[in-house]
């Protein structure tokens, strides 16, 4: 097998800062983060005079990571709409389990976080729902009944 694992998932943001303190006010844990630049990193995404912010996010159980990126060079272009529904082709969402849905959309909204729809019951089995966070980042949430 050639694949090991899914290391991380990227995301780029124009407020580091806030977005950050989203994700760890959902639970992830700051691993750390560094300004990036040089030859290495434009070789590796494609892009000349790269120079951004990286902050590497770790779930608790240290399995998954995000990492989020701020662009200062060059500047990040091209952003959806703030509102793009949930068939806008892409990556539309990042999911991720939780004990107590209402409480983490509750701490969320402190953070400017919206609910998409609706904390909904899926049979017997979860309660769910999408946030949009900073960036309109959506993020999944489920909570197991069972």
């Amino acid at each position: 097998m050639t694949l090991q694992r899914m290391d991380n998932v990227g995301i780029v943001v124009d407020d580091l800062e806030a977005a950050t303190a989203f994700f760890v006010e959902l639970g992830l844990e700051l691993e750390g983060s560094q300004p990036v630049e040089g030859r290495w990193v434009e070789r590796v995404i494609g892009l000349d005079d790269v120079r951004v912010d990286v902050a590497m996010m770790r779930t608790p159980d240290g399995h998954s990571r995000l990492e989020l990126t701020k662009f200062h060079t060059p500047a990040a272009i091209g952003a959806e709409p703030a509102n793009a529904p949930a068939n806008t082709l892409g990556i539309r969402r990042i999911m991720f389990a939780v004990d107590d849905i209402e409480d983490v959309v509750a701490r969320l909204r402190t953070h400017g976080a919206e609910l998409v729809g609706e904390i909904a019951q899926y049979e017997d089995i979860y309660l769910l729902c999408y946030v949009r966070g900073p960036a309109g980042i959506i993020v999944a949430l489920a909570e197991q009944l069972t």
